[in-house]
Order: C-alpha cells, then structure tokens, then sequence
C-alpha cells in the first residue's frame, strides 16, 4: 500500500533555507511575525519558553524541537519573564550567523538553533493545510539523536559546514514530521495517521485516489459507523472526509499538470472525475484558474528558471 506520510514529504520538498545560532542570558524576549513562513526553534542547551499565534506560553528544554508549517506570529522568552517596565531585547550579532539576546556577557542560559525552512512544492500552501499547527517533538531517541549532530556541527567550523548543517535540518524536519505523528495535539494528517482506524481510510484514498468515494465506504474501510467515523475525522484530521479527498485529488492533479505528459482528460480521470469538464470546474474552484491554463503557467515558470539558470552559467 501507498505510505501517505511519505506522499505528503515527498510532494513537500522540505529545506532548510536560513538558519542562526541564539545565545540567551537573563531575562529577554522577542516578538516575530512570519506571514506564514515555516519556521523550526532546536533547542541546544538550556531551556525557554515560546507561545504561537497568541496561545499561552509553554516551556521549550534541550533536545526539544518546534517546527511550524505556517508561522503568523510568535513569541519566544526566557524562562523568567520581563519584569514590568521591561522591554523587548533586541539581538546583537556576535559573529557570522550567531547572536545574543539579554544580559550580553557571561555563560548563556540556552542556546537555540532557529531559522526558516522552505517547502519547496509549487502545492505547499495546500499540503501545509493538512500539517498540524504546530509540532513540538521531545523525549525522541531518534530525533535527539540528530538534534545532537546538528549542534555537533553548528558548534564546529570544518569544510562544507553550512552545506552539511542543510542535510541534517532536512533530516530533522522528516523525523519530526514522523515522531508528529504521536507527539503533536493539534489536528492534522499526522494524527490521523496515529489513529489506527482513521489512518485505514486515508490509506485507501491514498492507494485509490480516483475511486468514487463516499463517507459510508471509508467508514467502512475504518471499521466504523458513518456518524462516528465522520466526527472523529473532523475532529483529529482538521477536515472532513470528502474536503481532505478533495485536498489530495486537487494536490495530485497539480503535480500531473506540471509534467505536462497527459491531457486534461486523462488527468481527470487518473483523480476521480468522469469529464474534463467536471474537473475543470472542480479545479478552477480550488486552484484558481483551469487546468490547462496551470499547466502553461506552471511550464512557463519552470523554463524561466532554466532561463535564468543558463544565464548565470554564461555570466560564469
């Protein structure tokens, strides 16, 4: 059977694109609006606190790890607050790609690696929707295990440093996605696919995208009564049924619109709809435009940056 996590990663084309060692000593905070960049927080040393979206603050501590797919705006702080009158610390470059925050001398209570990932799929902002708010990873073996090569290699300065500090961020990224799947509270893909019943379902739309599927089917796939079945999808998945079938048709039509090796009608019917037309409607309401004006815009995208790329390489 198809692994639907490993769809979901694939199709995302996770990156680590930037990335800063923080230093913090006494009390600090600072304030950041993402605009829906994803943002990570690995915690090395020491401990802080973050909150996100307005949500109350929770603590962070060595070896934790905080990915959010769409950050708007966050807080992180030290472990004691601002005392009134305080205001927010501003970071002061120390040296190449590492800063200080609070008192600017003395040991750091906590050092933080921090930075924006990329997803690198035109279909991110569809995919992220099926990504939990928030995930916050501790007390993983496997992923402590990467937390302590990623701060291994952000501490040293050998050859290709930068380069090999990338590959192990999008490890992290991976492996936090996956220990997600029974860590994260907030709804979303990964924790339907740590509800044993519910991950059933997803699987059969995942092997059988284009089946006419209804409610009733996928309840049966999961061994459940409609009612109930529909509830607990909504409830732990973050969409209902048929939006989430919807979701991933619409992904996967993306991506075959893209290669530009089948007509429209033979990318109907490989996502479950009988007519161009019906699929044309269906795909214009979600994506915005038609089908085949995707595609031309999409081809016209992907030759810009050849274009670009060719260009640099004469410069050179």
């Amino acid at each position: 059977m198809i692994d639907p996590f490993a769809e979901i990663v694939t199709l995302l084309q996770p990156a680590a694109r930037y990335s800063k060692m923080v230093l913090g000593a006494g009390r600090w905070r600072v304030q950041r609006e993402e605009i829906g960049r994803p943002f990570y927080c690995v915690v090395i040393e020491g401990s802080c606190r973050l909150a996100v979206d307005g949500d109350a603050a929770f603590a962070l501590h060595a070896g934790d790890f905080v990915l959010i797919p769409a950050a708007q705006h966050f807080t992180m702080s030290s472990r004691e607050p601002l005392a009134s009158g305080e205001i927010d610390t501003p970071p002061t470059p120390l040296s190449a790609g590492e800063f200080r925050l609070g008192v600017p001398a003395g040991p750091p209570d906590v050092r933080l690696l921090v930075g924006h990932c990329s997803f690198g799929s035109p279909d991110a902002a569809l995919l992220v929707s099926l990504l939990p708010r928030l995930i916050h990873v501790r007390d993983d073996n496997r992923l402590a295990t990467v937390v302590q090569l990623v701060a291994d290699e952000s501490r040293a300065q050998r050859p290709a440093r930068d380069v090999v500090l990338a590959r192990l961020l999008e490890v992290l990224f991976i492996e936090a996605l996956r220990a997600g799947a029974e860590t994260t509270a907030s709804p979303g893909l990964l924790r339907g696919l740590a509800d044993a019943r519910l991950a059933e379902a997803i699987r059969h739309i995942h092997d059988h995208p284009a089946r006419p599927w209804t409610v009733s089917q996928l309840a049966k796939a999961a061994a459940m009564s409609r009612s109930t079945f529909f509830e607990r999808f909504n409830r732990t998945v973050g969409v209902a049924p048929m939006a989430y079938l919807l979701a991933w048709r619409m992904a996967l039509a993306r991506q075959l619109l893209r290669r530009r090796q089948l007509a429209v009608a033979e990318v109907a019917e490989r996502v479950g709809y009988g007519s161009a037309s019906t699929f044309s409607v269906a795909f214009g309401r979600h994506v915005g435009m038609s089908p085949a004006r995707y595609a031309k815009t999409a081809a016209e995208a992907s030759m810009g940056g050849a274009l670009d790329i060719g260009a640099q390489a004469s410069a050179t």
